[in-house]
Parts: structure tokens; sequence; C-alpha cells
């Protein structure tokens, strides 16, 4: 005899997919404040440190285009 297959009502998927992701969210482990604070700390150092290499870059090739835009004009 041929085994028919039923489907879940939707609502029970829909109520098993949210069991599913309380599960999973119970099993993250949050960071301390101490934790964040410090990588919070990295994250602006990185971002500055960064933003003025950019800028010294763009501030030198800067200069060295109008070096070579001027040397040609008299």
């Amino acid at each position: 005899m041929a085994e028919t297959k039923t489907k879940k009502n939707v609502f029970k998927k829909i109520g098993s997919f949210f069991r599913s992701c309380i599960g999973e969210i119970k099993k993250i482990t949050w960071p301390t404040a101490s934790t964040t604070t410090k990588n919070f700390g990295v994250v602006l150092v990185v971002i500055i440190v960064a933003g003025l290499f950019i800028y010294g870059l763009d501030r030198g090739l800067y200069a060295l285009l109008n070096l070579v835009m001027t040397t040609g004009v008299k």
C-alpha cells in the first residue's frame, strides 16, 4: 500500500518556526559591558587612524598633481 503524506498545518509550521527561533536566541552568549567598551575603543581608534591615513594620502596626491600641473605652465 502506498503511504499518504500529510501536510502540516501552516499555523503549526509558524509556531514551530518561532519555537526554534526562541531556542536559538537562548543559546546566544552576549558580551559583557567591559568587552563592549573595549571593542568600541578599538573600533574608534581604527577609524581615526584610517581617516588620518586617507586624509594624508589625499593631501599628498593633490600636492603631487598640483606640482605636475603647474610645472608645464609659464
